[in-house]
């Protein structure tokens, strides 16, 4: 009789968000196959469960992908996490689910935090279609390949980035796609968390004189689109006001609406001054 594998999503920082029915699923397993055995043994510990762990990961996936595989076919039930978040998204886990499909395996899902969704719904951008990117390679000619493969996206774009890489990738998006809106989420669910909502190139700005902390979602505005409507210079303004209130600065947010909308940056900049007349 065969097993099943349970995908549990797991805390991207907050320990409070691993659900009950994440705990239950823990309790009843077999063996968790984890990314890292030494953050999983810490989630168990705090919830005071015993399990047997494997390891799992992108170095490893082929040969303990198959030894996860046979023990499922042999009547055992997995549970596989990533380190923080859902497995298999932008995670080796996503080959172990393919194995159990091409076996037969029955495959359930626990769900749980995931910081790119997390990210997209702080963002104050369009969530009504998005793409998930996941991480740049550290490779010039293949980051600017991803770059460039997506730079007529028209939707909400979301992007996985660590601290030490943080300032380079501005740098090329900011190359690549020009001064676009962007929402930097820092610290997800943790006791630093902070969400940035500013342009490419203020970010950019920002980040060479602050050091980059931590793990970092950016979601980033499409492209335009092409021969949408004409605004009206009164909704020129009211977009200028949504970009002030989210956090951008007056001249900043006055040359984003100039070159979304049309009017002179000069003109959006004094309907802007008398907001609070």
């Amino acid at each position: 009789m065969k097993g099943c594998l349970y995908l549990v999503g797991t805390p991207i920082g907050n320990l409070g968000d691993f659900s009950p029915r994440a705990v239950e699923i823990f309790s009843s397993i077999d063996f968790i196959a984890a990314e890292d055995t030494r953050v999983t043994v810490k989630l168990l510990n705090h919830f005071n469960i015993k399990k047997p762990l494997v390891s799992y990961y992108e170095h490893n996936r082929l040969e303990s992908g198959e030894k996860i595989i046979s023990r499922i076919l042999g009547g055992e039930t997995c549970a596989l996490v990533s380190d923080a978040g859902m497995p298999a998204i932008s995670d080796p886990g996503e080959d172990l689910v393919a194995m159990c499909a091409e076996n037969g395996i029955d495959v359930f899902i626990v769900p749980g935090p995931c910081a790119a969704i997390s990210a997209l719904a702080l963002s104050g951008l369009p969530t009504g279609r998005f793409t998930f990117e996941g991480f740049l390679s550290t490779a010039k000619k293949s980051r600017f390949e991803h770059l460039n493969a997506v730079k007529s996206e028209k939707r909400t774009m979301i992007f996985y980035e660590a601290p030490h890489k943080l300032l380079a990738t501005l740098r090329d998006m900011l190359s690549v796609f020009g001064d676009r809106r962007i929402a930097v989420c820092r610290e997800l669910t943790k006791l630093h968390e902070e969400t940035m909502r500013t342009t490419l190139n203020a970010a950019f700005e920002y980040f060479s004189e602050n050091a980059p902390r931590g793990e970092f979602v950016l979601v980033i505005d499409g492209a335009k689109e092409s021969g949408a409507p004409d605004m009206t210079f009164d909704d020129a303004v009211e977009k200028l006001r949504r970009l002030i209130d989210g956090g951008m600065s007056l001249k900043a947010a006055a040359k984003l609406c100039a070159e979304e909308t049309g009017f002179t940056k000069n003109s959006l900049y004094e309907a802007a001054l008398k907001f609070n007349e």
